[in-house]
C-alpha cells in the first residue's frame, strides 16, 4: 500500500510540474521593463552603475554595453553580466542588486469612471477593483465584465463574470481576488463569444482587450 501511494503521489507532482503549478507556486522575481538594477564591481568601482531596464528589455551599462536582463532573475543577470564582463576584465567579481521595481498592479480597461492603471496593496477583490477605478458609467454591461489573466508567457486566461450576481447577498462569497498584471475590461455591449485562453500578441493584453470594448 506504501509503495503505492508513493507511485501515485510521485505521478501526481509530475503531473502538476508539467502544468506548471509547481513551477509557478514560489518563483523568483524576474526583471522587468522601468525597473533598476544596481551593478556594483569589487576591484572595478569605476564601472559600477545604476540603470533602468528599456521598454526592449536592453540595459545600457558601462564596459559590457547594452545587455539584456528582462525577464532574467537577479542571479542570471548576474551570470549574463559577468560573462560580458569577463571579455575584458579577469575573472570580475560583480554584485547585482534590485534597486527599484514596477510596483504590483492590475489594469481596468472600458466603461468604469477612472480606467487604467491600478497599483495593488494587499488583497483586493473583483468587486473592489471596480470600486477603485470609480466605479461603472451607465454604459457598462455589469452583466458581462472580462479578466483576462496571464497563465504563461504567451496565454492569457479569459473569464466572464456576471458583476451585477457577485454584487447581490447570495453572490458576494464568489467574489474572487486579483492577481498582479491581471486586466479587467468593462464593455459597452454585450460580448458575443470568448474562446477561454487567447494567445498573447507582442503588445500584450492591451491588444487583446480592445476586441471586448
Amino acid at each position: 500500500m506504501k509503495l503505492i501511494a508513493a507511485i501515485l503521489v510521485s505521478s501526481m507532482m509530475a503531473l502538476l510540474a508539467q502544468t506548471g503549478v509547481l513551477a509557478e507556486r514560489d518563483p523568483h522575481y524576474r526583471l522587468q521593463p522601468e525597473d533598476k538594477v544596481d551593478v556594483q564591481y569589487r576591484y572595478t568601482p569605476e564601472y559600477n552603475a545604476i540603470a533602468s531596464v528599456q521598454p526592449d528589455g536592453f540595459v545600457g551599462l558601462p564596459l559590457v554595453g547594452q545587455i539584456k536582463l528582462s525577464g532574467l532573475t537577479l542571479e542570471e543577470a548576474l551570470t549574463a553580466i559577468r560573462t560580458k564582463a569577463s571579455e575584458k576584465l579577469n575573472e570580475p567579481e560583480i554584485v547585482v542588486l534590485l534597486k527599484d521595481y514596477v510596483k504590483p498592479f492590475f489594469v481596468v480597461a472600458g466603461e468604469v469612471a477612472k480606467p487604467g492603471r491600478v497599483e495593488l496593496h494587499g488583497q483586493v477583490t473583483l468587486i473592489e477593483a471596480i470600486a477603485l477605478s470609480g466605479g461603472f458609467k451607465d454604459s457598462a454591461r455589469r452583466t458581462q465584465v472580462v479578466l483576462l489573466r496571464k497563465s504563461t508567457k504567451d496565454i492569457a486566461e479569459v473569464k466572464l463574470y456576471d458583476m451585477r450576481k457577485l454584487m447581490s447577498a447570495t453572490g458576494i462569497h464568489e467574489d474572487i481576488a486579483i492577481r498582479p498584471g491581471d486586466m479587467l475590461v468593462v464593455p459597452r455591449n454585450n460580448v458575443s463569444k470568448i474562446e477561454p485562453y487567447v494567445r498573447l500578441s507582442e503588445i500584450g493584453l492591451y491588444a487583446i482587450a480592445q476586441k471586448f470594448l
